[in-house]
């Protein structure tokens, strides 16, 4: 009797195996060599553009999505960098290019910022996520899709092995 093979639809929990490029074809982000990407369907844990296009596949499905700047990371805003002098942050933290940061914004929105350059006297921040206003080019392959738990759906995302950094605190 061979297994049900269900559909991914909203509430189901789903692995994926990735690779991320750009218009290049430089590689981003990619999960070869490493666990599938779990994510729960339905709740915007992934892109909205990916998540759309997985819908009702199934395991073993392949496919390659591009997705436009507004369905990823949004579109790319010119004023989004600003410079702070360094000793807005703590002497003894080790600064990298690319290292996100939460912030407290107007209204106490919480906002991530990101450091895009590292001078002597100043950082130069950007709020713009590094991959606003690019097309994602996604090669995915489906690797396993199962009902979410009660649990995961009052969480609103999947509870895996692995602590992923996808806690983006998006509860709706």
């Amino acid at each position: 009797m061979a297994l049900p093979n269900p559909a991914i639809a909203d509430g189901m929990v789903v692995t994926i195996h990735y690779t991320l490029t750009d218009d290049s074809g430089t590689v981003i982000d990619s999960s070869q060599g490493a666990d599938p990407l779990e994510y729960l369907h339905g709740h915007g844990n992934i892109v909205i553009g990916l998540e759309r296009e997985l819908t009702a596949k199934k395991v073993g499905d392949a496919l390659k999505v591009a997705v436009a700047p507004k369905d990823g990371y949004g579109e790319h805003n010119p004023l989004g960098r600003g410079k702070v002098p360094r000793d807005s942050f703590p002497k003894d933290m080790e600064l990298e290019v690319g290292m996100q940061f939460s912030g407290e914004g107007d209204k106490d929105e919480p906002h991530v910022v990101w450091i895009a350059e590292i001078a002597p006297d100043h950082v130069v921040i950007d709020q713009n996520h590094p991959l606003a206003g690019k097309t994602l080019h996604f090669d995915v392959k489906v690797d396993s899709v199962r009902p979410a738990t009660k649990e995961e759906l009052e969480h609103g995302h999947a509870h895996g092995a692995h602590g992923h950094d996808h806690e983006h605190g998006h509860h709706h």
